[in-house]
């Protein structure tokens, strides 16, 4: 399903083509997701993914090496750095395999393989509610699942998602359909930290099984646009009239897949003064 035969609209669009190797291309992706949470590699990492792209390095000596370099710092190291190395390189390692299950199990093992070196409950549901200040809604949080209604939440939300046949839908609807999708489960926020990196990484392997081609470097700069975009396709107020809005992660999604030059400005997804 590449999109030289989607449907009427594919003049619309054009290939996907960049100097980038597709390796560099997918490192941009790792560590620029890293950035929905403020984190930033370590100067050790930066210079190890370059002896990777360079071919110089596989991803197994990197991993060796990356261990190592922590066991020497002896637990006096920054725990962020070590969370963004360690999840970059577990991205890393899980788009190395078209390795993809339209399950809730399968979304469960992402997020357990991205954080077992990081999170004692990688791979398990919160059992608390949660909340967070979002500073696109004014310090407001999307209402996030009832943790006591995770799971039928995401049954439901996943045995919806089976009954649409993708060969049957023009472009536009693809986009739209996908992206309701990932919007959905995103809102279950299933796990107590993690869900968006981990959602983005089930999303792409998702997008890959339907064989489309993706511009990994789009989340080097718009990682936060992608979460804020998922923010608002989740939050309403019906004092500030304000209505769950899907457009900015169609926005994203046309640029990701079919090489639109939407403009992702984080500013416009602020909801204003209350």
């Amino acid at each position: 399903m590449n999109e030289q035969y989607l449907d009427s609209e594919v003049n619309e669009y054009k290939e996907i083509k960049s100097d980038k190797s597709d390796l560099e291309s997918k490192w941009e992706m790792a560590i620029g997701l890293q950035q929905v949470d403020d984190l930033t590699p370590s100067e050790y990492m930066k210079n190890l993914v370059k002896l990777n792209i360079k071919n110089k390095i596989l991803l197994d000596e990197l991993e060796n090496r990356l261990k190592k370099y922590y066991d020497d710092l002896n637990d006096s190291y920054n725990r962020d750095e070590y969370e963004c190395d360690f999840v970059s390189l577990r991205i890393m390692q899980m788009l190395q395999n078209n390795m993809f299950f339209l399950t809730i199990d399968f979304y469960k093992y992402v997020h357990y393989f991205l954080f077992k070196d990081v999170y004692r409950f990688a791979g398990k549901f919160r059992e608390v509610n949660i909340s967070k200040d979002e500073e696109i809604l004014n310090g407001n949080t999307v209402v996030y699942c009832d943790y006591s209604r995770i799971n039928d939440y995401l049954i439901y939300d996943f045995s919806e998602e089976r009954k649409e046949n993708y060969d049957k839908l023009n472009a536009s609807d693809k986009i739209r359909s996908i992206s309701n999708f990932i919007s959905c489960i995103w809102q279950v926020h299933p796990f107590m930290e993690g869900n968006t990196r981990t959602t983005v990484i089930f999303m792409i392997k998702y997008l890959k099984d339907l064989s489309y081609n993706i511009n990994y470097s789009l989340f080097k700069d718009n990682s936060k646009y992608f979460r804020n975009a998922l923010v608002r396709s989740n939050y309403s107020n019906d004092k500030l009239n304000i209505k769950e809005d899907n457009s900015y992660l169609i926005s994203f999604y046309e640029n990701l897949l079919l090489v639109k030059n939407n403009n992702l400005k984080l500013e416009k997804l602020s909801v204003g003064g209350n």
